[in-house]
């Protein structure tokens, strides 16, 4: 395999986390009678452009296919995430009635809505139809494709460069980044921004995230690989913000290379200086990262034995993709974890895949009372700190798995 940026040949391996079928590939009743397809999940280290990446096996379309089940909404806290956001660029980049916001993978409209509601024009590109008609519903423009250089061609012919084009958790989302972030540097107005957000592979290597690995993550971004990636598609960091979602993101702005006007702040230097520090543009930073990985598996595995032989009862909350990574590499299955129980109707009545634990709702939890709730989505453990209080009344304990074992 070559690396998707650069070409260069990619023997470096970062992790295995041996096979297992699409995260997000949720399971009917009676898809439960057939065989499910599996897949190798190794990720590879580019030593040449530092870009960590998954290696092929599984086609974008597939793994965002119609039915697709995430949806952005129904976090409490990443709305607030998006509303704040829209307050800040719309100040910051004086966005107003004759300025145009496009958002690449707007999902169910979730961001768009707080750009809509202050009368800025906005379209959303959305390539799921379960999430684009949702965007419908709330009365937000959705073009149903996937985004690259085609894409932001007809755009241009179209007379829709954008103002301000975000893409918020998918730049990691696409096989061809190139032709994704070449999109970008084309669909712009010259004078127009680029904001990406995605998770920080620092971070990830750091607290051993390594749920965040999946199939529909091709990609495992350093600012370091970013720079070089946007520079050759057309495009200049200007800035960039550290978060605390998803566990640690970035939030970086670019701009148009050839007429961008804005210098680069004293973020982007400190940061890139950080990355440097930290190892991040020598091989031995991204070896020993597996064995990490299978110390977390092991005590995870602990736990659930231990909790098991006393008799105890385990279900866990929310029905993410990064749960399923986490469950399918330690091998568990419905007889470890009765369920989980996730808010998202689209969700509820089917099973997780490989592992088949089934998805129900929150309610379940009143009526069954376990002694032990596994958070999957643990970079939302404050949220649903204060969402699951509730399960303290019959004396139950929260648990996270990664970035350690926390009985809470």
């Amino acid at each position: 395999m070559n690396c998707r940026h650069c070409r260069a040949a990619l023997s470096e391996l970062f992790v295995d986390l041996g096979t297992a079928p699409p995260s997000n590939a949720y399971l009917s009743a009676a898809e439960l009678q057939a065989p499910e397809q599996y897949y190798p999940l190794r990720v590879r280290v580019c030593t040449a452009c530092w870009l960590v990446q998954t290696e092929d096996y599984t086609r974008h379309d597939e793994l965002f296919a119609a039915d697709y089940a995430y949806f952005s909404s129904f976090s409490e806290s990443w709305l607030a995430h998006a509303r704040d956001y829209v307050t800040e660029v719309v100040g910051r980049f004086g966005l107003g009635s004759e300025s145009l916001v496009i958002e690449i993978a707007a999902n169910d409209g979730y961001l768009l809505q707080y750009v809509q509601a202050r009368g800025i024009p906005c379209l959303g590109i959305e390539p799921t139809a379960s999430t684009a008609a949702a965007a419908r519903q709330r009365g937000i423009r959705v073009r149903e494709q996937f985004f690259g250089v085609a894409l932001a061609r007809q755009l241009l012919a179209g007379q829709e460069a954008a103002d301000l084009l975000i893409a918020n958790n998918v730049l990691a989302h696409v096989p061809d980044i190139n032709d994704f972030v070449g999109g970008f540097a084309l669909a712009l107005k010259p004078a127009g921004v680029a904001s990406f957000e995605f998770p920080h592979l620092l971070r990830l290597v750091e607290q051993v995230q390594f749920d965040t690995i999946y199939h529909e993550h091709y990609s495992y971004l350093s600012l370091l690989a970013v720079e070089r990636i946007f520079a050759h598609c057309g495009l200049k960091v200007f800035d960039v913000q550290e978060l605390p979602t998803h566990g640690g993101s970035l939030r970086v702005y670019a701009q148009r290379a050839d007429r961008g006007q804005r210098p680069a702040s004293a973020a982007v230097r400190a940061l890139l200086e950080r990355e440097r520090a930290a190892g991040m543009s020598d091989v031995e930073f991204y070896r020993g990262f597996q064995a990490r990985v299978a110390r977390l598996r092991d005590e995870f595995l602990g736990f659930l034995i231990g909790a098991r032989t006393a008799g105890k009862r385990i279900a866990a909350y929310g029905a993410a993709a990064k749960g399923n990574t986490l469950l399918n590499y330690a091998g568990v299955r419905a007889d470890a974890i009765e369920f989980v129980a996730d808010r998202n109707p689209a969700k509820q009545g089917h099973f997780l895949p490989g592992s088949r634990i089934p998805v129900v709702a929150e309610s379940q939890l009143r009526v069954t009372q376990p002694d032990y709730v596994l958070l999957l989505p643990w970079n939302l453990r404050a949220e649903l700190r204060v969402q699951l209080d509730y399960v303290r009344a019959w004396g139950a304990r929260l648990v996270t798995a990664v970035p350690a074992l926390e009985i809470l």
